[in-house]
């Protein structure tokens, strides 16, 4: 088991420490004001920083610790190496922006990428995709484990057989930092909850009942927002009320989440608003809202995907949201791959900050998480 207990206390001292705000409750009126302005000034202390740690308790390091030099370069595209990428889903934006970070950074690299595989979230499935990529001998793998237990004598193998071994966001378990992989690079994920909660809060006002929908799975990343998302509400936001829960495990995340979401607009007809753990479920959040005409309703979510953004874009629904920079990770990722194969040591654990979004920066922060320009959809979505 992965020390929760431990990080997500420690992640919660540091931002309760960066907030640095009292929990006072609001009255009506100013208070209202009074706690909006409270959230979007924590959302500023918080931005630019890293409130999560490892999933052994590690400490972060910033993306410069895998940076190469021209003569490293040199070296690496001189070994005509080859790499494998190994996804436990490919289905939203976040996963086609991580894939496009590395196989654009392997390419300058000179790093060959002989295969991409989607594991659609089945262990079974990602524990088959690692054998079949296993057999191709590529020097490099870099992966995301659907499940730490269930997959981890597949990784060992891979390492074992002389892959360096590069994780995004999840570690197998029993293996080791520096023997077994070279280093698992993050989004600051508590960070993401965070950021999600605050944009909720400055939403709300400060008051309000709301329900969660979170990750029914032995996830790390994905229960790390999911504490910061609640860490945020209950300990900050008092008058804000967590009246329904409920977990989805897929693979249908949108429909799993309209279903949820969906039941708690009827339980609970005045909800205010809905905090979905990242973009995909918030998608059915969003269909089930309109299904039932509640188009007050507001959102919250994390990773900018392109139809939470056309939300956020039109101020319908979706609030604010915490993004990842994905295409940045897996740039990262490549470097410490190349680096491993120059026998280069890397830090544990590499963790790149959280993005507060909102209608306001949407299109610039398109920019940001995917390098490129937003889609003419996006812009011409726009409400000025």
């Amino acid at each position: 088991m992965f020390r929760r207990t431990a990080l997500l206390a420690a992640g919660a001292a540091l931002v309760f420490a960066v907030v640095g705000c009292s929990s006072t409750t609001s009255t009506a009126g100013s208070g209202d004001s009074a706690a909006s302005q409270k959230a979007e000034q924590a959302l500023k202390k918080v931005t630019g920083q890293v409130l999560s740690k490892g999933p052994n308790g590690e400490s972060p390091s910033p993306a410069a610790a895998a940076d190469l030099t021209a003569d490293e370069i040199a070296k690496v595209r001189a070994r005509g190496a080859t790499a494998a990428i190994v996804m436990h889903y490919g289905g939203n934006d976040w996963a086609t922006a991580q894939i496009a970070g590395l196989k654009s950074e392997f390419q300058k690299l000179g790093i060959k990428v002989i295969a991409t595989t989607d594991a659609d979230f089945k262990p079974d499935k990602q524990v088959s995709d690692l054998e079949t990529v296993q057999a191709q001998k590529p020097d490099i793998i870099v992966s995301i484990p659907t499940d730490p237990v269930a997959t981890a004598s597949a990784y060992k193998a891979a390492a074992a057989s002389g892959a360096k071994l590069v994780f995004m966001d999840n570690v197998p378990q029993g293996l080791t930092a520096g023997k077994d992989y070279v280093s698992v690079v993050s989004a600051d994920n508590y960070g993401n909850g965070v950021v999600s909660a605050l944009e909720l809060a400055k939403a709300l006002g400060g008051k309000g009942t709301i329900g969660t929908i979170f990750h029914q799975a032995d996830f790390f990343v994905t229960k790390q927002r999911y504490q910061g998302f609640k860490d945020t509400i209950t300990k900050e936001f008092p008058d804000i009320k967590i009246v329904a829960e409920k977990g989805i495990a897929g693979p249908d995340f949108a429909g799993d989440a309209q279903a949820a979401a969906n039941a708690m607009l009827t339980a609970h007809p005045d909800l205010s608003g809905i905090w979905g753990v990242w973009d995909v479920p918030a998608e059915g959040v969003m269909a089930a809202a309109r299904a039932a005409g509640r188009t007050d309703l507001k959102i919250a979510t994390e990773d900018l995907g392109k139809n939470v953004a056309i939300a956020l874009a039109k101020n319908q629904l979706v609030v604010g949201l915490g993004a990842q920079v994905p295409f940045d990770q897996g740039v990262t990722e490549a470097r410490l791959g190349a680096g491993a194969l120059l026998g280069k040591t890397a830090p544990a654990y590499i963790a790149l900050s959280a993005l507060p979004v909102d209608h306001a920066n949407v299109l610039d922060a398109w920019k940001k998480v995917y390098h490129q320009d937003p889609p003419k959809d996006l812009t011409d979505s726009y409400k000025k």
